[in-house]
């Protein structure tokens, strides 16, 4: 006889047992399961591509990236506008002309620092407040400056405001924020073209202030365009990823389209939380490492520092050379317009280069190798010696015309952009994921170096073969020397980079994270065009349930810059 449905959920019990069967009776061992809880997600940047900075249009992008400029701008004019308080403040407060530049040297050193320090934050906070906080600090320091009794309060506080300034950690961090890396020289060459002419237009807008004002307004007039840039800045809308996909995953649980959804920051917990001391430490300190053992970085940022350095030789040579002509103080600020004017050719020059390399990326990704990036450079480097040249023997004086020396600093201008450009242009290609610790090494040499510029111009263009003619050419012509040297690099990693790259551990992990994370992404891009027009706001809907169903494989942090991360940067 078939067992009754009582007799089928029985257990078997022994008859020598009553009780424990009594028991097995009234107390199931079976109990229905209980429904799992639910399982938080994570949304990652292929989820929600749509909402992300790169799904920007255009003409939002570029209007960002137009406030970015203004703000690069401000932070070196504040770095290289100093040199015009120089007279009065040696007159008020009694002190040499080496006394004052430690005043320029401590900025520009501490900046070179500064860099490295924000961008942690800017990576865990979001680009916008962690900039405005950078902003309003450097623009509050001002104040006991421009007020200070003695110029140890000014050395104080430009040290404060050289440790403030984020620089191009952020600004460029902005870059890699919107545009993908086969597509974002343009907008790179943009941000360095507003680094390197900060420091140009300083000493143009100096001239006329230390020729009319007094020494406090070389200061006030740092703080006024500080606060015009930060508060332009303020109508900047965030761009870093993370932060983005944190409020979409908060307005899906809002809306509840998805109430398991989480961004990265947020499952991570608070900031304190989030917030690895360890891991910051560890990026913080990369780029020096990568400065003492990647050949590629140490070489190429030498070429950058010292290119860099020379704009702020001439901040000091300038008004020596030009005197032979009875040039006037605004004369002499006029006088940077060709090295200005340097910069623009230079600027306009790579950009029909970029189209060219961006129809190839796309035609062949594999076939681009990223010594590519160096081929304008190797002419375009020449100039820098040349320009020291001509500098150097226009500075001999009349009858010379005092246009020769200026013609050598427009091609300096040209070389400068060049060496900043192609150099980070070739070290994100390089890289990679790590691409912020090379540029930071890149960044910290041109500040560092432009700092000790400060101590030593005045003295080898005032006592080497003082009172002969030979005086201001010869420091010159060793200058150009040395930039011969510095030179060299470039064509021994032009045709040879790629013995380098294979011998580094940090440019072979890049070429195994391409070739996992190419498809994927050309995937989320072509998603993210479907759903999203390309001049239209960022869609604020759901992603698909699919997708966020289905995620794909967790990224460590490093993995994550791979995607986003390809230049994040420091100074500029």
């Amino acid at each position: 006889m078939a067992p009754s449905m009582s007799e089928k959920s029985l257990p078997h019990v022994a008859s020598t047992d009553g009780l424990a069967a009594l028991t097995s009776i009234n107390t199931p061992t079976t109990t229905a399961p209980a429904e799992a809880a639910p399982t938080r997600r994570i949304l990652k940047e292929e989820d929600a591509y749509h909402v992300l900075a790169f799904s920007f249009s255009p003409l939002k992008k570029w209007s960002i990236l137009s406030c970015i400029f203004i703000v690069q701008i401000s932070m070196n004019f504040n770095a290289a506008i100093y040199g015009n308080a120089g007279e009065g403040m040696m007159h008020e407060f009694g002190i040499s002309q080496f006394t004052f530049k430690i005043g320029q040297m401590i900025f520009l050193v501490a900046y070179a620092f500064g860099c490295e320090l924000w961008a942690p934050w800017s990576e865990e906070m979001g680009r916008k407040w962690v900039l405005q906080g950078s902003l309003g600090l450097v623009n509050l320091w001002q104040l006991p400056c421009a007020l200070a009794p003695n110029i140890g309060v000014v050395m104080l506080f430009r040290g404060l405001g050289g440790l403030s300034s984020a620089g191009g950690s952020v600004t460029l961090g902005m870059v890699a924020d919107m545009w993908e890396p086969e597509v974002q020289q343009y907008a790179v060459a943009f941000v360095v073209l507003s680094s390197v002419a900060g420091s140009v237009v300083a000493p143009i807008v100096g001239g006329v202030v230390q020729t009319y004002l007094s020494w406090q307004w070389v200061v006030w007039i740092q703080l006024i365009f500080g606060v015009v840039a930060q508060g332009i800045h303020l109508c900047v809308p965030e761009t870093r990823s993370d932060v983005l996909l944190d409020r979409h995953a908060k307005m899906l649980r809002k809306t509840g389209a998805d109430l398991n959804v989480y961004g990265p920051n947020e499952h991570k917990g608070n900031l304190w939380k989030r917030l690895d001391w360890k891991e910051s430490s560890k990026l913080m300190l990369r780029p020096y490492k990568f400065l003492a053992t990647e050949p590629i970085v140490l070489f190429l940022s030498l070429l950058s520092g010292f290119s860099d350095a020379l704009i702020f030789t001439g901040l000091d040579s300038f008004p020596l050379v030009l005197a032979k002509w009875d040039f006037t103080v605004i004369e002499v600020g006029l006088a940077f317009f060709p090295l200005l004017a340097g910069y623009v050719v230079a600027y306009l020059m790579f950009l029909p280069r970029y189209q060219c390399d961006i129809k190839l990326l796309r035609e062949n990704p594999s076939a681009f190798k990223p010594e590519r990036r160096l081929w304008l450079l190797l002419f375009l480097v020449l100039l820098e010696p040349v320009g020291l040249m001509m500098f150097g023997f226009g500075s001999l004086g009349p009858p010379i015309h005092w246009i020769v020396p200026l013609l050598g600093t427009s091609l300096i201008g040209i070389a400068n952009f060049a060496i900043y450009m192609a150099t980070i242009d070739y070290m994100i290609a390089a890289y990679g994921p790590f691409a912020a610790s090379a540029t930071g090494g890149n960044g910290f040499c041109r500040d560092f170096l432009a700092g000790i510029a400060a101590l030593y111009t005045r003295p080898i263009y005032t006592n080497i073969e003082h009172g002969t003619k030979w005086q201001l050419p010869i420091p010159t012509l060793i200058l150009c020397a040395v930039g011969v040297l510095l030179c060299v690099p470039v064509f021994v990693f032009y045709f040879w980079g790629e013995w380098f790259r294979k011998r580094s551990p940090y440019a072979q992990e890049l070429e195994h994270e391409r070739e996992e994370k190419r498809e994927v992404r050309k995937e989320a891009i072509s998603e993210s065009k479907k759903t999203t027009p390309a001049n239209s706001r960022p869609n604020t809907r759901p992603s698909s349930p699919t997708r966020i169903d289905e995620p794909m494989p967790d990224r460590s942090r490093s993995d994550l810059r791979v995607l986003r991360d390809s230049l994040e940067i420091t100074p500029v």
